[in-house]
């Protein structure tokens, strides 16, 4: 379903695309606060500790338990 009322291209934000790449150094940075790499950082440990979790349920489920 398509937006009920679209913007015009010339009324479109482009702020975003004026952004400096950045560096993978940079993004793999330990940065605390509401950061770029807070969040990268974020999403793997939760990506991390899913698996983790996942695993334990798994040896439990085998095992018998």
């Amino acid at each position: 379903m398509a937006p009920a009322n679209p913007l015009p291209i010339e009324q479109v934000d482009t702020s975003l695309s004026d952004t400096e790449p950045v560096s993978q150094q940079e993004l793999n940075a330990w940065r605390r606060g509401f950061t770029p790499q807070a969040e990268i950082w974020n999403g793997r440990l939760a990506m991390l500790g899913l698996s983790v979790g996942l695993g334990v349920l798994l040896l439990v489920r085998l095992a018998g338990g």
